[in-house]
């Protein structure tokens, strides 16, 4: 029996790549970066047109590095999961922008200054024994 070799398709520059990883809310989205590129952002092997429909999605996606003026610069790989696109947003941003601190360490400062860098640490208020939801309670009857 002949033994079936599956091969990866290759990545055009599998030089150096600068990775990052994001967190919000519940997503958690590993990041490449990868130089000499053009800009194309490509998110769990679609495009982000297809990905995130809203455009303020993709905005957000996009901030860090059109904050910086690095849009050009590199091609944008990310591998998202869980949490809703809201959050993935979220998360592809602030992995973004890990990323770019790795890759220039003088853009550190300004995407400080920005608010990139920090993790947004609101989370979803657990669920108590006795409620409905974290804080809802069944109405009060007196009688």
């Amino acid at each position: 029996m002949a033994e079936k070799k599956t091969t990866k398709p290759a990545l055009k520059n599998k030089g150096v790549q600068f990775l990052g990883t994001g967190r919000r809310k519940k997503a958690i989205a590993r990041v490449r970066l990868i130089p000499n590129g053009t800009g194309k952002i490509t998110i769990n092997k679609v495009d982000i047109d297809e990905y995130f429909g809203l455009d303020t999605l993709k905005l957000i996606v996009r901030q860090p590095m059109e904050h910086t003026n690095t849009t050009t610069k590199y091609d944008v790989v990310v591998n998202v999961v869980g949490g809703g696109l809201s959050g993935q947003a979220g998360a592809i941003n602030h992995g973004i922008s890990r990323a770019l601190v790795l890759a220039e360490e003088n853009l550190k400062a300004d995407l400080k200054k920005a608010g990139f860098l920090t993790r947004d640490s609101r989370m979803k208020e657990r669920k108590k024994y006795g409620l409905k939801k974290a804080r809802k309670a069944s109405q009060f009857s007196k009688r």
